[in-house]
């Protein structure tokens, strides 16, 4: 599979690297980012100020480059590896991240072209199961999630700070700012790409690989 980083200058650096230094260099990269303030903590935010709203769109765009990494050299079984029964596996995670894009683009564009729209939420393990998340190919999730978040990249990367103002009503947790959207979709690949980090180790652990 070619999981590797887009951009020649990051990918000639990077390939010199294990997969497991490579993703501690990325993540070391975005410990830099949140030093602007931005909260960690998944409590909705005002729109970010300008410092704040560059540091969150990069984390944004980055999110596909981390994902590759950290599913560089899976193959055959690992794929399927869980840490515990019911939960996902590298496979079923790769998969939800590209579906969990999905939905974001649409909510971002209600955001910005409806007043105050209805978010509405969705039930992630009915997806996951009725949607077959444990046949997808990791390889073609991770490129239709590289794909969405780029077009949703390029939606919001010129927009003008006073934009991320702007608000939809969620169904579950209320109101919700484009700004703070951005965000919750920033942290949502970064953590999930360490969940993922975390069953590679585990799964080593377990077949005794160093």
């Amino acid at each position: 599979m070619d999981l590797r980083i887009h951009g020649s200058a990051e990918a000639s650096i990077l390939d010199a690297f294990s997969c497991d230094v490579r993703l501690r260099v990325l993540t070391r990269v975005y410990s830099g980012l949140l030093a602007f303030g931005i909260a960690r903590n998944g409590s909705v935010l005002d729109y970010p100020v300008v410092p704040e709203v560059a540091a969150l769109l990069e984390r944004f765009r980055r999110g596909p480059e981390l994902l590759a990494v950290v599913l560089t050299g899976v193959f055959g079984e690992e794929e399927d590896f869980a840490l515990a029964p019911g939960k996902w596996s590298i496979r079923q995670i790769a998969a939800h991240l590209a579906d969990a894009e999905l939905v974001g683009a649409h909510r971002f564009r209600q955001i910005l072209a409806e007043d105050n729209p209805t978010l509405i939420a969705y039930d992630q393990d009915a997806w996951a199961k009725n949607l077959d998340y444990a046949r997808r190919k990791p390889k073609q999730s991770l490129e239709s999630f590289r794909r969405v978040r780029a077009e949703n990249y390029e939606l919001l990367k010129d927009l003008p700070p006073a934009v991320f103002a702007r608000s939809g009503n969620h169904t579950e947790r209320g109101s919700v700012t484009l700004g703070a959207m951005l965000e919750e979709y920033a942290r949502h690949a970064e953590q999930h790409v360490r969940q993922v980090q975390e069953i590679r180790e585990e799964y080593r652990r377990k077949k005794g690989k160093k």
